[in-house]
């Protein structure tokens, strides 16, 4: 166990600390959710360039990289919608989040498959920005009870309206992230689907 497979395992445990937080309603509570996520993310770099850096790249340490980035974000949008962040779209937002499960855990068992035929499939491009979207959704829609709970009393003035932004904001970037997670989802199946089984689809 080395310093970068513990950077990328270190990432469940900030999705335990992060949801706690966010269930939290005393002042600060927001804001070291957020401060929380935004470490859990760097790691998401940290570990490749200690690992790249260092000479210790493992199959273990890309095969658990990809998981724990799934874990991490996918317990965080299920926490999401339970725990009201988008209030008068549930329903909308809980097809989203269950979009993103079946294509994240479909993916990595597709990678589990190729692993133990010996192969280990690279991460696309476009699993790249559909990562990036996610990130960027769930910092944006972190950062609305910061400005709405905390910084209105730091400041003592009413930032409500700008918070309101910044969930609308988040909201739709959560949207778009489902919709590159399907679609970058659908092109790696499709690329690596007649690697892993021959004949298994048609011209």
């Amino acid at each position: 166990m080395n310093l970068p497979n513990l950077l990328t395992l270190s990432r469940i445990i900030f999705l335990f600390l992060i949801v706690t937080l966010m269930a939290m309603n005393w002042p600060g509570a927001a804001t070291l959710a957020f401060l929380f996520f935004l470490i859990a993310a760097i790691t998401d770099w940290a570990d490749g360039f200690v690992a790249r850096k260092w000479k210790l790249v493992s199959n273990f340490g890309k095969l658990m990289d990809a998981l724990t980035d799934k874990i991490l974000m996918v317990g965080l949008f299920v926490a999401l919608t339970v725990l009201g962040y988008f209030e008068g779209w549930e329903l909308l937002a809980l097809f989203c989040v269950l979009l993103i499960l079946c294509r994240e855990f479909f993916i990595t068992g597709l990678r589990l498959v190729a692993a133990a035929n010996g192969v280990v499939l690279a991460a696309e491009k476009s699993g790249k920005q559909k990562t990036v979207s996610q990130i960027l959704a769930m910092a944006f829609l972190l950062l609305a009870p910061v400005l709405e709970n905390d910084f209105s009393r730091f400041l003592k003035s009413d930032l409500t309206a700008i918070a309101n932004w910044f969930h609308w904001i988040g909201f739709g970037l959560f949207l778009l992230a489902t919709l590159l997670t399907v679609t970058s989802g659908t092109r790696y199946v499709w690329k690596y689907w007649t690697e892993l089984f021959p004949g298994g689809k048609s011209e």
